[in-house]
């Protein structure tokens, strides 16, 4: 059995299930994916683009405390991230999710295909 995604530092369940909706269902699948491909398969799933939970996720897979990253290296980071949220295109099937979830509707994408 693998470890879940909230046994790496600074991710808890909030984390873990926007990786079950992204499928990526373990912390070694989080540790092969990366963070930037990681974050990437988030915001296609619908996951809102945020910095601070991207540089959360480069820090816990580092095993990093969250506010450790600063100065440099975090401009560096912002980068990537500005980066990341530009490669993604949000369908419009996603956005709703990622619209719905902010407000605190869980829906995934199977639930908006007609039966």
């Amino acid at each position: 059995m693998s470890d879940p995604v909230s046994s790496i530092r600074n991710l808890g369940p909030a984390f873990e299930q926007a990786c079950a909706r992204a499928g990526i269902h373990s912390a070694q699948g989080l540790r092969e994916l990366g963070p930037d491909a990681a974050y990437t398969k988030l915001l296609q799933s619908g996951s809102r683009p945020h910095f601070i939970g991207y540089y959360v996720l480069v820090m816990g897979l580092q095993g990093r405390p969250w506010n450790d990253c600063k100065g440099e290296e975090k401009k560096a980071l912002r980068k990537r991230f500005d980066a990341i949220k530009a490669s993604v295109s949000t369908a419009p099937e996603m956005q709703i999710i990622a619209d719905l979830d902010a407000i605190g509707v869980r829906i995934s994408a199977a639930d908006l295909k007609p039966e």
